[in-house]
């Protein structure tokens, strides 16, 4: 790569962390007119680093090179969206009820952005003749995506109620253990998604052997911690104090769960672009 698709591959790499230390997380930037002006230019940003790094990619002619540009700007985009919109918002419990019904609603598109980069991203493996693994990931991220897109539309309907009638659907708050059950579900089928995509991709080669364990090893990891953490889930009115003293609460944070696939598919854009620089070469 030469240098400025390296620095674009940096980027990319450190976005999900920058998100939750500095941008998402620094509640001081949420001031009307700043955090729409950062947000923008940040995910513009983001968006001129993954086109570099894939060498325009998703235009191309050839199949491949398309489902890897395909697939690489579908697994990233979730931390795009929260670049964009989330500039500011801070944890549920310091947002305001309107920030937090908007949390809930990108949450849901978030969900659909994974589910369809991996659909993407089986679709390419499957031509490359990897069947077993991908599909192994595949039927587990089906599952989890609804019991997400579930999980996002009773957030977004409690605090919904909360802000029109003042007060939390008694309906929703009966269901608080079922809730706490399905998030915790559909992050371990997360989990699970990403190291069968993972061993997938170092079955053919387009992931080092090194970089699969790594990915392997962290998704593990998180599923020991929420199995330690347990089912309950802290509620957003009453976080952990500290919360992050809790076993688990990070690797049960909804958007957690997609660090590993964002990182999956800035690796499938640097593929993408790395193919696009060889085929210009090879007709030279």
């Amino acid at each position: 790569m030469n240098t400025v698709r390296r620095v674009s591959y940096a980027f990319l790499c450190i976005v999900p962390f920058l998100n939750f230390t500095v941008v998402v997380g620094m509640r001081a930037l949420r001031v009307p007119g700043v955090y729409q002006a950062v947000g923008v230019a940040y995910f513009a940003v983001i968006a001129v680093a993954a086109w570099i790094l894939s060498a325009g990619a998703i235009r191309a002619d050839a199949q491949n090179r398309k489902l890897f540009g395909l697939a690489g700007t579908l697994l990233p985009a979730p931390y795009a969206l929260m670049s964009l919109l989330w500039v500011g918002l801070g944890p549920p419990w310091e947002a305001t009820v309107a920030e937090n019904e908007m949390r809930y609603l990108v949450l849901i598109f978030m969900t659909a952005a994974i589910v369809g980069g991996f659909a993407v991203l089986k679709e390419a493996l499957s031509e490359a003749g990897e069947h077993s693994y991908a599909s192994l990931g595949w039927a587990a991220i089906v599952l989890a995506g609804p019991l997400y897109i579930v999980w996002n539309t009773v957030e977004f309907g409690r605090f919904f109620g909360q802000e029109h009638a003042g007060t939390v659907p008694t309906a929703i708050l009966s269901l608080r253990d079922t809730l706490d059950l399905l998030l915790s579900v559909g992050c371990i089928l997360t989990y699970l998604a990403t190291m069968a995509f993972a061993v997938s991709l170092g079955r053919v080669q387009w992931l080092g052997r090194w970089p699969t364990r790594v990915y392997v090893i962290i998704s593990g990891v998180a599923l020991l911690l929420l199995a330690f953490r347990g089912v309950p889930y802290p509620d957003a009115k009453s976080p952990p104090a500290p919360w992050y003293t809790s076993v688990g609460f990070i690797a049960a944070i909804p958007a957690v769960p997609f660090i590993m696939p964002y990182l999956l598919g800035v690796v499938l854009l640097r593929r993408a672009g790395n193919l696009g620089m060889n085929q210009e070469e090879a007709t030279r």
